[in-house]
């Protein structure tokens, strides 16, 4: 597991490789059946949501949007929906950083948060299935 970092007002902020490995850590930690389910789909860290994202989704900010899942779903795969591209699951780095500042939950936390989130959305899982499948995946 990743150790929480520390908030040094005057450090470095985390990288996207950092970022990166929290959500690897994160996703490992989830139980198998979801993890299953997110076989092939790649995590990628960004910067920030394009503003082609931010139109579509009606957004101002872009610190609006800490991540997006793009992809077909699961429940529509093989219904004759073709792939045009590989499953992702954007993780934005700015908006993350500043609701790690502003929120004082552990980057970490936020992290499993945001990519639960995501993955359960996307496969169509209640608030409810997500929060318990947060609780199983721990602090």
């Amino acid at each position: 597991m990743v150790a929480a970092m520390p908030r040094t007002p005057f450090g470095p902020a985390p990288s996207a490789g950092e970022i990166q490995a929290i959500a690897d850590a994160a996703l490992a930690a989830i139980p198998a059946s979801l993890r299953r389910l997110v076989q092939g789909v790649a995590i990628l860290i960004e910067e920030f949501p394009d503003d082609a994202t931010l139109r579509d989704m009606g957004l101002e900010s872009p610190y609006d949007l800490l991540g997006l899942y793009h992809g077909v779903a699961l429940g529509q795969k093989g219904t004759g929906l073709v792939a045009h591209d590989v499953d992702r699951i954007f993780l934005y780095r700015g908006p993350l950083l500043f609701y790690w500042m502003e929120s004082g939950e552990t980057l970490e936390a936020i992290v499993r948060h945001v990519l639960i989130h995501e993955i359960g959305h996307h496969f169509g899982l209640s608030d409810a299935d997500m929060e318990a499948i947060e609780a199983q995946a721990g602090p």
